[in-house]
């Protein structure tokens, strides 16, 4: 049930959305396609539903070749950012629908809906309309929907972006554990990096039309190819010229040998993490180091305390741009 996209190339007028795009999604993984409005993502992810046809190139799905077939022939569900429901049909309709259009026998569609239901948590809402609904609760109504049909694939485009962020956590951890527990081959479209990096298996990160880099979270976090996948996937900050995590500076206020000199300009708290701005003679740009609360307190700094930065060893940095 996996994935395979060879060559794929995608023009709106002059404006160049894929640009032989080659990737492999791996059968029942979790794959999350990262990066900047505007980068090609959710185009790709229409392609492969066959919402969108593709200039050139191929697609495949199970080891069939699916770029020639309409989207009800490709065994895909999709789930739109703003759910796409039925607004007149009740919740119980609405994830029927699939298998009653296919002619399902109805006792069968019954067992089905009511397990579905039952799995994204909503068997007590089954008679309301989605408009008595939080958002929540519609999106988790449009997921059992789409894998109401039983697809080999399963298809969703920003689907909590229309959440707040309380919800858009607790669906993404739930997301997770759904996935786990039906074994889909599952691709979601997300520019959240906390999302891609807390729910996914694997990350392709896009941008411009082209794929930046494909890999596991924490290959991703640790071992950037580029300077655009460090600083899309996660805080950066620059230090005696190169792009460094914040985290991953550490602070002393005594001199130390091969540190860095600085001052601190500002401190600014946010919840449990304190961001220390700092300003120095090495020519690097608004500097600043990512530490606890407790960190912070224990080195005492105040704006224009004098300080000295280490790049801890083993850390994830990049050369910056000349």
């Amino acid at each position: 049930m996996g994935i395979e996209v060879h060559g794929i190339g995608k023009r709106f007028g002059d404006f160049v959305a894929l640009d032989d795009v080659n990737l492999s999604v791996r059968s029942g993984a979790l794959t999350a396609l990262l990066g900047p409005s505007g980068g090609g993502k959710s185009t790709l992810l229409r392609i492969i539903a066959g919402l969108e046809n593709a200039d050139e190139g191929t697609v495949e799905i199970d080891g069939r070749d699916a770029s020639q077939l309409p989207p009800r022939h490709r065994d895909v569900g999709f789930v739109f950012q703003h759910y796409a429901a039925f607004t007149h049909l009740s919740v119980y309709r609405n994830v029927a629908f699939g298998l009653e259009i296919r002619r399902r026998p109805k006792d069968e569609i019954r067992k089905r809906v009511h397990e579905l239901l039952e799995l994204v948590h909503l068997e007590q809402f089954a008679d309301r309309l989605p408009a008595q609904l939080s958002g929540g609760q519609r999106q988790r109504m449009a997921l059992a929907r789409a894998l109401a049909v039983e697809p080999k694939v399963l298809l969703l485009d920003e689907p909590f972006g229309a959440l707040d962020a309380k919800v858009r956590k607790e669906l993404r951890d739930w997301l997770r554990r759904l996935h786990d527990e039906v074994s889909v081959t599952t691709v979601f479209v997300t520019h959240d990096q906390e999302e891609a990096l807390e729910v996914s298996d694997e990350i392709v990160v896009i941008n411009g039309g082209r794929i930046e880099q494909v890999g596991s979270p924490d290959d991703l976090y640790d071992k950037p190819a580029n300077d655009f996948v460090m600083s899309f996937l996660g805080p950066v900050t620059t230090l005696g010229g190169r792009m460094v995590r914040p985290h991953d500076i550490e602070i002393f206020t005594t001199p130390q040998p091969d540190a860095v000199p600085a001052r601190v300009t500002r401190l600014q708290r946010v919840g449990f993490e304190v961001r220390v701005e700092l300003a120095g003679d090495s020519g690097d740009p608004g500097t600043w180091v990512q530490l606890t609360r407790g960190q912070s307190e224990s080195l005492n700094l105040r704006e224009g305390t004098p300080v000295w930065l280490v790049v801890v060893q083993n850390s994830t940095t990049l050369a910056t741009p000349a």
